[in-house]
């Protein structure tokens, strides 16, 4: 059985002592140790956190900045294909005006050689006829 007496004591004594000393030697410091461990991870998974929140805010503008440059691009796209549009619609109305302008003049130009064709032609009517009539009756005609 157990004797409670002096030794009992002691050996408390000794125990809390020892207890005392570990825990001023051993597990203080192992329990700081531990305690700074824990705050730098804390730390570094707040930073972590921290960085991914701004690479995806990141990717979110690089994203949004991607969108509005390609519509620009379009609405740049767009301006110049209609600035090409209208750029041909004045070479081609200005085309079919000098056109117009060239078959005008043609046309007043055939009319004045036609005009003066039929002049000559009328002028020689009469020795033609007279020609054919002495061709035809054999015999001059006067």
């Amino acid at each position: 059985m157990l004797k409670i007496d002096i030794s009992l004591i002691y050996q408390i004594v000794n125990f809390l002592f020892l207890l005392f000393v570990l825990n001023l030697i051993l597990y203080r410091p192992i329990r700081n140790i531990i305690r700074k461990r824990k705050e730098e991870i804390e730390g570094l998974e707040n930073a972590i956190q921290q960085y991914q929140t701004r690479a995806e805010e990141n990717a979110r503008s690089i994203e949004e900045g991607m969108i509005l440059a390609r519509k620009e691009g379009f609405r740049e796209k767009e301006a110049i294909k209609e600035q090409g549009i209208e750029e041909e619609r004045s070479i081609l109305s200005e085309a079919m005006a000098k056109a117009g302008d060239k078959v005008q003049e043609a046309k007043k130009e055939i009319e004045a050689k036609v005009e003066e064709v039929r002049k000559e032609l009328e002028s020689q009517v009469a020795n033609f006829s007279a020609e054919l009539v002495q061709k035809i009756l054999g015999r001059s005609v006067q």
